[in-house]
C-alpha cells in the first residue's frame, strides 16, 4: 500500500510542476463544451437534448489529451525500466500511475460538470446523474487508456496511433455515460446504466492493470 501511495504521490506532484498539462484539458472541455450553446442558440429543449451527448464527448476527447504521457515521461528517463526492475509488483506500480492520471484528467472533469450542465438548462436532478456517470465512467477511460498509452510507447506518431486504438474501446462508456442522463431528463429510470458502467468498472479494475503491465513489459524490452 505504501509504494501504491508513493507512486501515486510522485506522480501528481509531477504533474504539478507541469501545470499546463492540467490546465489544458480543463480548458479544452470548458470551450468544447460551451460552443455549442454559443452556437446553437437559446433552444432550451435543444439544449438539453444533447447535453448529454456533448459532455461526455468532451470528457472523452479530454480525457485522451493526457493519456499520451501516462507513461512516456517516465520511459525517456529511465524510471519506468526502474520499475520493472523494482521487487515491487510491476501492476501495483501501473495502478497508481492510473489512478495518478485519473485526479489529474478525470476528477476535475467530474467537478466541472455541473457548472458546465447549467449552461445546456439541464436541472439538479439530472446533473447529479451526469455527476454519478462521470464518477464511474472517467475511471475506466483512464483504465482502458493506460493500455493504448503502454502499447503505443516509444512509437513514433503515438498519439495518433494511440487515439485509434481506445476510442472504439471508450464507447460502451460513452453510450452508457450519456444514456443514463439523457434517460433521467426524458423521466425513465437510469440504474440500469449505472449497474452497467459500474460493472465495467469492476472489470477494467480487475483486468486492465496486468495486461497495461505486459504491455509495458513489451515496450521496455
Amino acid at each position: 500500500m505504501k509504494a501504491l501511495l508513493a507512486i501515486i504521490r510522485r506522480d501528481l506532484l509531477l504533474v504539478m510542476r507541469r501545470k499546463s498539462e492540467v490546465l489544458t484539458v480543463l480548458f479544452f472541455f470548458v470551450v468544447v463544451t460551451s460552443l455549442f450553446p454559443l452556437g446553437i442558440g437559446a433552444d432550451a429543449a435543444l439544449l438539453r437534448k444533447i447535453a448529454p451527448g456533448v459532455l461526455w464527448v468532451a470528457a472523452l476527447l479530454s480525457t485522451l489529451l493526457g493519456l499520451h504521457r501516462m507513461f512516456a515521461t517516465d520511459y525517456q528517463d529511465g524510471s519506468l525500466e526502474q520499475l520493472v526492475l523494482s521487487p515491487q509488483p510491476l501492476a501495483l506500480f501501473i495502478t497508481g500511475k492510473i489512478i495518478a492520471h485519473w485526479i489529474v484528467c478525470g476528477l476535475p472533469l467530474v467537478l466541472l460538470a455541473p457548472i458546465i450542465g447549467i449552461q445546456f438548462d439541464l436541472d439538479a436532478g439530472s446533473l447529479y446523474v451526469l455527476m454519478g456517470t462521470l464518477l464511474l465512467g472517467t475511471p475506466v477511460l483512464s483504465l482502458l487508456g493506460s493500455i493504448g498509452a503502454a502499447l503505443t510507447l516509444g512509437v513514433r506518431g503515438g498519439s495518433v496511433l494511440l487515439s485509434l486504438l481506445i476510442l472504439p474501446l471508450f464507447i460502451p462508456v460513452l453510450i452508457f455515460g450519456a444514456g443514463a442522463v439523457y434517460a433521467h431528463s426524458v423521466g425513465l429510470d437510469a440504474s440500469g446504466h449505472f449497474s452497467l458502467l459500474g460493472a465495467l468498472l469492476i472489470l477494467a479494475l480487475a483486468f486492465v492493470p496486468w495486461v497495461s503491465t505486459a504491455a509495458v513489459k513489451i515496450a521496455i524490452e
